[in-house]
């Protein structure tokens, strides 16, 4: 009954939303289809009908509406060293967990992706590359097919060719941080990205896109500095297709004893202090690390995702359970 009432709970929900955003785009391409009608206003938004309540932020306790704006100004705050700090952080061993994220999604050419809480585009660029590499085998398996083909298939195959060439996937990172927004973009376009790459500044909380658009959602290292993580996940139930696919990438809790002492050793000794040498700010990563051991355990994170409405939903622990790879359904 509680899976069937889920998503009853999240429409009755929705009934208390009625305001209008706008949506605030920065493209590296100008030819992209949109996946949301250009000056489009979204009607999307959360009712404020209660007493503000508390939440944490790291091991403080602060009220609600202080949390998104004290979030905000940490990633401001280090932006510019945020991609250099993940590789110092964790040894290099973040973009093994990304791999492994795009491993486990295998998305086909033509797929949508919102990566939501995107920062600076790696997941984003991963997935854009990793379906390029896609289309790239299924091309060579067809030519593969077609070197045993009979006299007939070969003159047929000789009549002129209506191919379009690759079908093109296309990511859309959203951030409500345009600081990140930008950093990111900037490394795009070095990178050479020029085209299926969107950046869109947005609220985790209440996206600004129609319901029923993408076909995969991400959200990697941000779902626990969300203030109503709740919301965050109706949110992504909306937004995704019928059949589109959740996963979230994020710190975890470690099993093991040994693993998870010297894991809150290297966290609360080192972090910090990387953080004041390489980005001039403890403050921020003091926090990142506890916000870390404030978010859900792996089994209470995927009764939440359950609970939004989502099925068939299961995590993958990697490094001990430093970090867990969370998937689910909208059917």
């Amino acid at each position: 009954m509680s899976k069937m009432a889920s998503p009853v709970r999240c429409v009755a929900r929705r009934i208390f939303r009625d305001c209008t955003r706008k949506v605030s785009v920065l493209s590296t391409q100008q030819d992209t289809k949109p996946i949301y009608p250009s000056n489009s206003i979204v009607c999307r938004c959360y009712s404020n009908d209660f007493e503000e309540k508390s939440t944490h932020f790291g091991f403080e306790t602060v009220p609600e509406g202080e949390k998104a704006e004290r979030v905000y100004k940490v990633f401001e705050s280090v932006a510019e060293k945020y991609d250099v700090m993940n590789d110092a952080m964790s040894l290099g061993i973040h973009r093994l967990w990304k791999d492994m994220l795009l491993h486990i999604m295998n998305p086909l050419p033509g797929a949508r992706l919102l990566d939501t809480a995107g920062g600076t585009g790696d997941i984003s660029m991963r997935f854009l590359e990793y379906t390029r590499t896609q289309w790239e085998r299924q091309q060579r398996r067809a030519v593969r097919s077609r070197q045993t083909l009979s006299w007939q298939d070969i003159s047929h195959n000789y009549a002129p060719s209506h191919d379009q060439g690759p079908v093109e996937s296309t990511a859309v990172v959203c951030d409500i941080n345009k600081e990140m927004l930008k950093v990111g973009k900037d490394k795009a376009e070095k990178m050479g990205y020029s085209s299926g790459l969107s950046w869109v500044v947005g609220d985790a909380e209440e996206l600004p896109f129609a319901d029923d658009q993408f076909d995969v959602y991400t959200i990697a290292f941000g779902i626990r500095n969300v203030t109503h993580i709740e919301q965050a996940l109706e949110e992504a139930l909306r937004v995704l297709k019928p059949g589109g696919r959740f996963m979230c990438l994020e710190f975890s809790k470690v099993s093991n004893p040994l693993l998870s002492r010297l894991y809150d050793a290297y966290s609360f000794q080192l972090i910090p202090v990387m953080g004041e040498v390489i980005a001039g700010d403890w403050k921020s990563y003091q926090y990142l690390v506890e916000s870390i051991r404030k978010f859900p355990d792996q089994e209470t994170f995927k009764g939440m995702i359950e609970d939004a409405g989502f099925l068939q939903v299961q995590y993958f622990n990697l490094t001990g359970g430093v970090v867990a790879i969370h998937s689910g359904f909208k059917l």
